[in-house]
């Protein structure tokens, strides 16, 4: 059974960095791509940024200069860098892969950013 599980969120004062990780298990070949989506209170889930086996990344454009996506495509790890933090990223974070038409999710991880 494919199972993700994400790491790193909690609680920051903005203008701060987190840093999310993201390990598969259960997994044995590489996926396609893996990603981050996140999901505010009474908000629809969103993408924020996406990675492939290639390393070609995609960005929201509300992200775009301060989060960076990076993997480790041998071991099914993906991670966000999360620099210059706003109230309004504050969301759950979901890491998510996939291998042709499967796509797998992560249970999701906190990130608050508050004064």
């Amino acid at each position: 059974q494919v199972r993700l599980v994400e790491s790193g969120g909690g609680l920051v004062q903005p203008g701060g960095s987190l840093r999310l990780s993201c390990a598969a298990s259960g997994m044995f070949v590489s996926f396609n791509a893996m990603g981050w989506h996140r999901q505010a209170p009474g908000k629809q889930r969103e993408l924020v940024a996406t990675i492939t086996n290639g390393g070609s990344t995609n960005y929201a454009d509300s992200v775009k200069g301060r989060f960076t996506i990076s993997r480790d495509g041998a071991r099914n790890t993906v991670y966000l860098q999360m620099n210059s933090l706003k109230p309004e990223d504050t969301a759950v974070y979901y890491c998510n892969g996939r291998y042709f038409s499967s796509a797998y999710w992560g249970q999701g991880t906190q990130v608050t950013v508050s004064s």
